[in-house]
């Protein structure tokens, strides 16, 4: 399985996947999947995307996504049609890198647009099997590890799903390992201090990497390279032709 490794900052994602490649390559039976390219839509230097694909021997393209909408003179936003219109105007110059390059798979590792090409799974710092009420995920967008400890989770989990058009939404492959909330102070004087609250989150963020994203993201991408999930027309994933099912965490 051919795979593009997409990315924004650090890279970190991305490059566990290629550790985990590189790992598997050891065996007699080789790695079921190679990244072939690495893409990102940072070209302002604080991407770490080229020093990664030239630790890995692999090519590496950017283009900046902030400059685009720049040279637009439009606001970088995908909720209006006219947005999306945009947005499938970026994405087509990776379109075209993704058919040249025959990929089969997007790894979106800590890419942090909002992407219209298909075929990409995503890593999320939240279990998006938690739901409202009305059904819809509770904890989803760039701030879900802080909406998630403000709302009293005593746990975090990382998630890995397909993407489809909405935020979060798609349909779940992988939860990880549960990283318990630990607290400086009682959760309701938090609370009136966002700042605090915010250092807070990002600190268990960055924690919940190591136990979370970096684990299942990778392993994700190997068990679908192995063709071990599925994926019915309601949405309802399967692991080794058994439905998945999230029980209800703490």
């Amino acid at each position: 399985m051919r795979v593009a490794g997409f990315m924004s900052g650090s890279g970190s994602n991305i490059k566990k996947l290629i550790e985990l490649e590189h790992s598997l390559h050891l065996r007699p039976e080789g790695s079921p999947f190679e990244v072939v390219f690495i893409f990102s839509d940072r070209s302002d230097g604080k991407s770490q995307g080229e020093r990664i694909a030239y630790e890995a021997g692999i090519p590496y393209h950017s283009y900046d996504i902030r400059k685009f909408y720049q040279r637009r003179g439009q606001r970088r936003t995908a909720t209006t049609p006219e947005g999306k219109q945009a947005r499938r105007e970026y994405d087509s110059l990776a379109a075209k890198l993704v058919a040249t390059f025959e990929i089969d798979l997007i790894a979106l590792g800590g890419y942090m647009s909002y992407i219209t090409l298909p075929r990409c799974v995503n890593v999320h710092p939240a279990d998006l099997s938690i739901t409202n009420e009305d059904g819809t995920r509770r904890f989803v967008g760039d701030d879900a590890v802080f909406d998630a400890i403000a709302a009293g989770r005593t746990e975090l989990r990382a998630s890995t799903i397909w993407i489809d058009d909405g935020v979060d939404s798609g349909p779940l492959l992988m939860l990880s390992d549960p990283l318990p909330v630990t607290l400086p102070e009682p959760l309701d004087k938090l609370r009136m201090d966002l700042v605090k609250l915010a250092r807070v989150a990002g600190r268990h963020q960055e924690m919940l990497k190591d136990v979370g994203d970096w684990d299942i993201f990778p392993k994700t991408i190997w068990f679908i390279s192995e063709g071990r999930f599925g994926l019915d027309e309601q949405g309802q994933s399967y692991l080794d032709g058994h439905p998945i099912q999230y029980g209800s965490w703490s």
